[in-house]
């Protein structure tokens, strides 16, 4: 293939002299369409009319065709022009990603990463890391899968601006690769890769969720990834893995991450894995909802919503406990901040066999708000969860807790 090198300048130069040479074309015709448009008989006989009326026509054509010139010379003078302002900005783009490449090579070479950009992705099947963004501007890259009996990678970390990688899924048994940590300044933190299945045979555990990547100043904390489901063994009883933890919201602003959901764990003797906890807010915002435990013959318990902003912020609901023989407990509504509701507690697993899940306390709330509910028992004997304080200042305790001074139920 072969190519044009083209200099902005010399097609510049070259516009402008082809417009001199047009605005001299239209002089020069300008002067001579009177003096060849208005001419007389040179005498009074047939011959002098006639040769009159012929040199007018001609000239008249000519100023036509000169018009049709001048039009067309200043097409061609626009499309030059036009062309060299594109090849002007061709020229600026290249100089400017010139510019990002060197000094994203120099930033590598100082510090191990980038200025500006994504960070690479990890290879699948590797359970490889994903690179982290640039330190300025840019994602973290997504952790790859794992291979058998191996994690998933981490995903990577975002820079000051940029949203963490997710996790890879781990391998057969394998965990889940952590979510990166968004950016320092603006970013949500990556999600947590969801826990591999288990092996076939005597280690047929399912692998653990990895946790939520944590947010910077703004932004939500990453959801924790689900626990992998069990394989019944022969022998020995499979556990389902436990779902991820959410990530941390913002410290200034953002909610925390869901938990992650609990694993199935089948077969005598197995149980479903523990539902994640949600993530905690910072100054502002609502803390993650808690993963449901997973199923089994003994239900996983539902993870603990996360704490609400400590200025203002819900707390995040429970999880509810896995259904089995015997139903997993609830998880824990999360506490309010200063404003802001408490979480609900989650519901307790249904007992098929025996005793039900006891269903989660809720949260309480702080000066202003309500508590959270308590949690329904499952189908068993096991009680529900207590109701979360109310404000201290103003708010509603429910199902049996107090409420602050301005008001109370029960």
């Amino acid at each position: 293939m072969s190519y044009v090198s083209i200099a902005p300048h010399a097609l510049e130069y070259a516009a402008t002299d082809l417009a001199a040479i047009g605005s001299v074309f239209s002089e020069a015709s300008a002067d001579a369409a009177i003096p060849t448009t208005g001419l007389l008989p040179a005498g009074a006989d047939e011959v002098s009319a006639a040769l009159t009326v012929l040199l007018t026509h001609r000239s008249l054509t000519w100023q036509a065709l000169s018009r049709d010139y001048e039009w067309l010379h200043q097409t061609f003078v626009d499309v030059l022009n036009g062309s060299t302002e594109k090849y002007w900005v061709t020229e600026v783009d290249n100089a400017a990603h010139n510019a990002i490449y060197t000094a994203n090579a120099d930033s590598e070479w100082l510090i191990g990463r980038p200025m500006i950009g994504n960070g690479a992705n990890g290879l699948n099947g590797t359970g490889q890391n994903g690179g982290a963004g640039g330190w300025l501007w840019g994602n973290g890259g997504n952790g790859g899968s794992g291979a058998s009996g191996q994690n998933g990678g981490n995903g990577g970390a975002a820079g000051l601006f940029g949203h963490g990688g997710n996790g890879g899924t781990g391998g057969t048994g394998g965990t889940g690769g952590n979510g990166g940590h968004g950016g320092l300044l603006i970013g949500n933190g990556g999600n947590g890769g969801n826990g591999g299945t288990g092996a076939v045979g005597f280690f047929g555990h399912g692998g653990n969720g990895g946790n939520g990547g944590a947010a910077g100043l703004i932004g939500n904390g990453g959801n924790g990834g689900t626990g992998g489901t069990a394989v019944h063994g022969p022998h020995i009883p499979n556990l389902g893995g436990h779902g991820g933890q959410g990530g941390q919201g913002g410290l200034v602003m953002g909610n925390g991450g869901n938990g992650g959901n609990g694993g199935t764990g089948p077969g005598a003797g197995g149980g479903g894995g523990n539902g994640g906890n949600g993530g905690a807010a910072g100054l502002i915002g609502n803390g993650g909802n808690g993963g449901a435990g997973g199923t089994g013959p003994v239900g996983g318990v539902g993870g603990d919503g996360g704490e609400g902003g400590i200025l203002i912020g819900n707390g995040g609901v429970g999880g509810n406990g896995g259904n089995g023989g015997t139903g997993g407990n609830g998880g824990n509504g999360g506490a309010a901040g200063l404003i802001g509701n408490g979480g609900n507690g989650g519901a307790g697993g249904v007992g098929r066999s025996a005793g039900g899940g006891r269903g989660g306390n809720g949260g309480a709330a702080g000066l202003l708000g309500d508590g959270g509910n308590g949690g329904a028992d499952g189908t068993g004997t096991q009680s529900s969860g207590n109701g979360g304080k109310g404000g201290v200042l103003y708010g509603h305790g429910v199902s049996g807790a107090t409420g602050g001074p301005m008001s109370s139920r029960r």
